[in-house]
């Protein structure tokens, strides 16, 4: 039996940045819903948080597991359990891309703050200038607008 551990701190969007998820109350209902459908498609979800117009997961990879299978699961079942519930004014989407980035052993902690604290975190700076800083500190920066 392999034993695996790779954490990814996954951010996405929502589609052009509308902040359709506008409430508390709607955020925890979708974090909640996402969590509880990620445990019956056997992804485990360490953390989940974000604001009006993104999303915050920090995921531990299992061995059959890749990014972007983890990405579909999650993004899509989400905007189609949205929408099936007219949770939000229009139709709800979710943005195509998205980051994903290891996070080391060391560091966990740090992350489970940072996304627990998305409310706090987003009085003072937006998801735009928050996207800006991640595409430059991670050098995703020579991928943009190509």
């Amino acid at each position: 039996m392999p034993f695996v551990k790779v954490y990814i701190h996954f951010i996405w969007s929502t589609k052009n940045r509308i902040p359709f998820l506008d409430s508390k109350n709607l955020r925890s209902k979708v974090w909640s819903h996402i969590r509880e459908n990620a445990v019956k498609k056997g992804i485990f979800i360490d953390h989940i948080n974000g604001y009006a117009d993104h999303c915050h997961c920090l995921v531990s990879m299992g061995i059959d597991q890749n990014i972007q299978k983890l990405m579909q699961l999650i993004k899509g079942e989400s905007s189609f359990w949205i929408n099936k519930h007219k949770l939000t004014r229009a139709k709800f989407e979710w943005q195509d891309e998205y980051f994903a980035i290891s996070v080391s052993e060391s560091r966990m902690d740090m992350v489970r703050t940072y996304i627990r604290n998305q409310e706090e975190h987003h009085l003072k700076k937006t998801f735009q200038q928050e996207y800006e800083e991640f595409t430059e500190k991670y050098g995703f920066e020579q991928f943009k607008d190509k």
